[in-house]
This record gives C-alpha cells, structure tokens and sequence, in this order.
C-alpha cells in the first residue's frame, strides 16, 4: 500500500496543512456570530433595488453602529451584523436601512441575541464537543478491547481523536482564512458543520480499524505472521474505494 509505504512523506505533508491550519486561526482568528457574542442580526429587502454598501454604511455610522459588518445576499437583500441594538436604533432602523428613505427597505428578519443567552450557547457548545471526544474514546476502547496485540484498544481510540483533530482542524483553518476576507462568522450552524465532519470522521475511522480487526483476528487463526504495518496497509487499500465513495457521494448531495 503506497500509504504505508510513503507514511513519512504523507505525515509530513499532513502535518504542513494541519501547521497552516493552526497559524490561520492563531493570525487571523475566528470570528463568533451573534450566537455566541450577542447582538443583532438583520436581514432586509430592497424593492427597488440595494444601495451601495458605502452609502449604507455611512447611515449606519450615523446612526451609531459600529462593529457591524455588512453582507449582500440574493440579489435586493442585505445582512447586517451587529452588537445589541439600543432602543433609538430600534425605532430607526426601518429609516437606516432605507438610507433616509431614498431606497425603501422591508426588514425580514430581525434576531437578537443578549450576551448572557451567547456566552450559554458557547459553553454549551464547547461542553458538548468535550462529552463528545471523551464518549468517542471510551466507546472505541471499548469495542476494540478483544485486540489488543500488537496494539492497545486505548491507541485505537487516541489514533481516532488525533483523526478528530485533523479532520476539524482544516476546515476550521480555512473558515478563519474565510472569515478574515468575507466576514464569515462561527455560528450554530458553522458547529453544526463541525459536529457533521465528527460524525463523518470517526465513522471512516473505525470502519478502518474494524477491518484491521478483521484481518488481525483471520491472521491469527490462520497462524500467519504478518508484520502490523502490512495489515494496516492491507486494510487501507480495503476500505480506501468505500472512503471515496462516501466522500464523494456526500459532496454530490451538499451540492
């Protein structure tokens, strides 16, 4: 298996992409939505057609908005971004929007959130991810204690969070590159995404250590003695056409 064989090569280019990863959210950060800081998000319809994003944002400086950001979205439609809304921005905010009536603006959608409800939600979050990870590790532990030559079933479960790690780290890495040069925001839906790609990720992995299982225990009734990197090998190339398929097939439906 070219994998196994080229492991030092595929760890070292692995290891580059997880490095840039870290050093994108490290330099550019992530930035939390309303979700989990607070504040307001605004969706509004113009029907004859959006202003200029600097016109607009010079009524929103007028009218004391700061830290927002601002988006377009569909054609006609703006999104807007900002901390939690004071009462005179609130009875305003039809005739901001509206830039002082020269574009007429229908507000969709008007969400806020208080900081207290966003620093629950981000506990909650980061609390559920840990129960998550630890439930992960006993559980593999667990269904691979029968096997614990040559390898330990608590590896096999380090070995899945490690997998964990790199497979969220990347994504995470290029939502901060995005984040940086969009203004796109970690909100329940980005930790949504993230807990998809641990759902996806573990279940790869241990389809992987289900089939080294498989050929450990043929091995050993077969009284054949073959080195762990062969059989790790072996049960790659099994289960590579599988990892492909299911990755494609789940793109083709996100698409």
């Amino acid at each position: 298996m070219i994998i196994v064989r080229y492991r030092n090569t595929f760890f070292a280019i692995t290891g580059a992409i997880v490095f840039a990863a870290l050093l994108s959210v490290a330099v550019f950060g992530l930035h939390l939505g309303t979700d989990f800081t607070g504040g307001a998000l605004i969706q509004a319809t113009y029907e004859n057609g959006r202003p200029a994003p600097e016109t607009l944002s010079q009524y929103l400086d007028t009218a004391g908005f700061s830290g927002y950001s601002l988006r377009e979205a569909n054609e006609n439609d703006y999104i807007l971004r900002a901390a939690n809304l004071t009462s005179e921005q609130r009875g305003n905010l039809a005739d901001t929007l509206s830039v002082g009536g020269e574009s007429p603006a229908v507000i969709n959608q008007l969400t806020e959130v208080g900081p207290v409800v966003g620093e629950e939600l981000r506990n909650k979050a980061v609390i559920a991810l840990a129960l998550v990870l630890i439930a992960i590790l006993f559980f593999i532990a667990f269904a691979f204690r029968k096997v614990s030559e040559p390898v330990s079933s608590w590896i096999y479960g380090l070995i899945a969070l490690v997998t964990l790690g790199h497979d969220v780290l990347i994504p995470v890495g290029f939502y901060a590159v995005l984040g940086f040069f969009t203004g796109a925001q970690v909100d329940t839906l980005f930790i949504t995404a993230v807990l998809t790609v641990l759902g996806y990720s573990v279940h790869d992995t241990i389809v992987v250590f289900d089939r080294v299982r498989e050929n450990l225990r043929i091995n050993q009734e077969r009284g054949r003695r073959e080195d762990f990197t062969e059989v790790a090998g072996r049960s790659l190339n099994q289960t590579l056409v599988r990892s492909v398929n299911t990755s494609l097939t789940t793109a083709m439906a996100l698409t």
